[in-house]
């Protein structure tokens, strides 16, 4: 019973190096023929194929019950979702809404914005946390500070007009048409 725990016989371990090496190779090629986009982290969605992702290669290295050609199918399947996703996004301004948060000002010319910073649960150390790692020391040289939609920090240190990079950010004028391609 116990020697089950700590080694259950070669077979198992042969099948488990073949099938990561397997599995491994096919998820290359995959990232490689989808591009970086697939490994973003630029929204919630990104994030969650990536982790999906790992969970499949993981499923696949450690289940006797799953193929390297199931894994293969699960891969691309979350691939080809992604790119979807991010077409019609990218496409269609409305599903930028739907799928993806916008930035929040939640720090605007030397004041807390209370209101935003609760509602994204944003407390006044996070922003002077943000305002460091920056290299800013003094929050009246800020002009703005942004929480973005994969949860970082953009510190601004003055707004000047025009504010292009600011487009997508409601709270200054922008809005959700600020991401279509051209």
């Amino acid at each position: 019973m116990l020697q089950q725990v700590f080694f259950a016989g070669w077979e198992p371990l042969a099948r488990t190096a073949l099938s990561t090496m397997s599995a491994f190779v096919v998820l290359i090629v995959l990232l490689r023929i989808a591009g970086p986009r697939v490994l973003a982290k630029w929204y919630a969605f990104d994030l969650i194929v990536t982790v999906a992702l790992g969970s499949t290669f993981a499923n696949n290295v450690l289940s006797k019950d799953t193929s390297v050609a199931q894994a293969a199918v699960g891969f691309i399947v979350l691939i080809g979702l992604q790119f979807i996703i991010s077409w019609i996004v990218l496409h269609w301004s409305p599903a930028r809404i739907i799928v993806n948060s916008q930035p929040t000002l939640i720090f605007h010319n030397g004041r807390f914005l209370d209101e935003p910073m609760r509602r994204q649960r944003v407390g006044e150390g996070d922003i002077r946390a943000a305002a460091r790692q920056q290299g800013v020391s003094c929050l009246d040289d800020v002009g703005a500070i942004i929480l973005e939609a994969d949860g970082t920090f953009s510190v601004i240190a003055t707004i000047k007009e025009p504010a292009s990079a600011l487009a997508d950010v409601p709270e200054l004028g922008g809005s959700d048409k600020a991401n279509k391609a051209k």
